[in-house]
């Protein structure tokens, strides 16, 4: 299983960005998905979560409203549309992958994409 994310940038702060995910190998239908970022200095943290229905998802407080994960299993694919950003969102953002459903523990996901950089100007 394969995970290529895409769509990072340098945006100002209050700009918004889409992040893509595209997943190659077994059955994408059956992954539940996140999205991880990590900070310099700071440890990965969970930003999104979404189960492999794609009907659950989780956001912590500090996306909340901001951020919206969603997963088109006709496309293998899955995105983090981001709104309203802030200078604490620049990280490097990661996609992942686990059997079965979701986690918001990085320990419970088997595969990472390469991670895409976010930089939020002020």
């Amino acid at each position: 299983v394969q995970l290529q994310a895409s769509g990072g940038g340098l945006v100002e702060t209050g700009g918004s960005l889409r992040l893509s995910c595209v997943v190659s190998g077994r059955a994408f239908k059956d992954y539940s998905m996140a999205w991880f970022r990590q900070a310099p200095g700071k440890g990965r943290e969970v930003v999104a979560t979404i189960n492999y229905a794609g009907g659950v998802t989780y956001y912590p407080d500090s996306v909340k409203g901001r951020f919206t994960i969603s997963k088109d299993n006709n496309k293998n694919m899955v995105f983090l549309q981001m709104n309203s950003l802030k200078s604490e969102d620049t990280a490097v953002y990661y996609c992942t992958a686990r059997d079965g459903l979701s986690s918001r523990q990085q320990v419970d996901y088997h595969y990472w994409g390469q991670g895409t950089l976010v930089t939020v100007s002020s």
